[in-house]
């Protein structure tokens, strides 16, 4: 399935940044919104094969999560077992026994895109053969297999320079004459927010999400949720900050707690990476990745990552605005009973007295006409997720 570069819009703050890298590199236009997709980690880890492949991109085009936007299909670690001779990756012909290139066209033609995973070390996280002194190698590789998007981790890298290091895998793929997606898997480290942007199309903030609302070891995704306030200038179309792939139905948590996680990743404009079992999931999950009116509020054009509005402990208020003029607003409840939370217009960027829609976008209701400031009940470790419209 061949890839081709194609223009895209811009908010004010990011059009001078996206055009001026676009007339470098066709790469550069990849991820005008945040990429969507599925990822193996979160949910199997090591237990990755070839029929689990298939059958997960059979899942997600007769489930309806291509339907609502998602397309990559990525595998994550473990694939590879050593180079041969020539120095060429191998793939684990047990797991994997009619080779990457047969399983990337078995995805192409379900309409989606395959992804791998690699490591700018000498090993991956898991002990298998990283990238460091093959790059363009194995980007030479990955094209002639197919591949379209490659998360690229950061295990094993002795002294090495995190943004050198990147910025060596991108010119690797750019050269390879295949448009690949590059997400930064560097767990923010050393900052790449501050540096990723004209390197990867997402970079990770922190470390890996675990399935829980608050977690004993590990961080929960309320956790990585604190640690994206004051990020959000640094996103837009091309680049996005990468809080990590989703939790949702993975079993850790309620259906309350994973609907709050799904609303807050759209509203911080974060790639939208399933790391569950798509093959078996129940038609209340299904519901939660694939509510078309949140994904929306995630791949608005406009591109602006939301931010946090109100502090109240317990209570929080996040905003994001969209191309429409309207705000997507998110009444986050983290403590342990329900509780009503408003919102006031002049915090969202509304003036006092506008009358504005408001749009409830999990119960898929019109609150009708407003005034001034919305309230809402929100319950224990959930979330009311509206859409305010002047």
């Amino acid at each position: 399935m061949p890839r081709f570069p194609f223009a895209l819009g811009c908010g004010v703050l990011f059009c001078a940044t996206t055009t001026s890298l676009a007339a470098q590199r066709p790469s550069d236009a990849l991820a005008p919104t945040p990429p969507m997709g599925w990822n193996s980690w979160n949910k199997f880890a090591c237990n990755v094969s070839e029929q689990l492949i298939r059958e997960t991109a059979d899942a997600m085009v007769a489930s309806g999560m291509q339907d609502a936007g998602y397309r990559y299909i990525v595998i994550d670690d473990c694939w590879q077992v050593a180079r041969d001779s020539a120095g060429t990756i191998v793939a684990d012909a047990e797991r994997f026994p009619s080779g990457m290139k047969a399983l990337a066209d078995y995805v192409h033609a379900k309409g989606l895109e395959f992804g791998l995973y690699s490591d700018a070390g000498l090993k991956t996280c898991e002990g298998r053969p990283g990238s460091r002194g093959y790059e363009y190698q194995d980007a030479r590789t990955y094209a002639d297999w197919g591949v379209d998007y490659l998360k690229y981790d950061w295990c094993h890298h002795g002294t090495q320079n995190a943004e050198a290091s990147y910025r060596l895998m991108r010119d690797a793929l750019d050269a390879s004459g295949r448009l690949i997606t590059l997400s930064i898997c560097e767990w923010g480290s050393n900052k790449p927010w501050l540096w990723a942007r004209d390197i990867g199309h997402l970079w990770r903030t922190t470390g890996d999400i675990k399935d829980c609302w608050v977690c004993e070891r590990g961080l929960s995704w309320t956790s990585i949720l604190d640690r994206q306030v004051g990020l959000e200038s640094y996103a837009g179309p091309g680049g996005w900050n990468d809080p990590d792939m989703l939790e949702v139905g993975n079993g850790g948590m309620t259906l309350v707690e994973y609907r709050a996680h799904f609303s807050l990743w759209a509203i911080l404009a974060a790639p939208l990476m399933a790391g569950n079992d798509l093959r078996s999931m129940t038609p209340e999950i299904r519901d939660i990745l694939t509510n078309r009116e949140v994904v929306a509020v995630d791949q608005d054009p406009l591109g602006r990552q939301g931010r946090k509005v109100r502090d109240d402990g317990d209570v929080e208020v996040w905003a994001k605005e969209l191309a429409d003029g309207s705000r997507a607003v998110a009444l986050l409840n983290r403590g342990e009973s329900a509780i009503a939370i408003a919102v006031a217009w002049p915090e969202i960027g509304y003036t006092e007295g506008l009358r504005a829609s408001v749009r409830d976008l999990w119960t898929h209701r019109d609150i009708g006409q407003v005034r001034g400031s919305y309230t809402a009940e929100v319950p224990a470790h959930g979330v009311v997720l509206v859409r305010i419209t002047p």
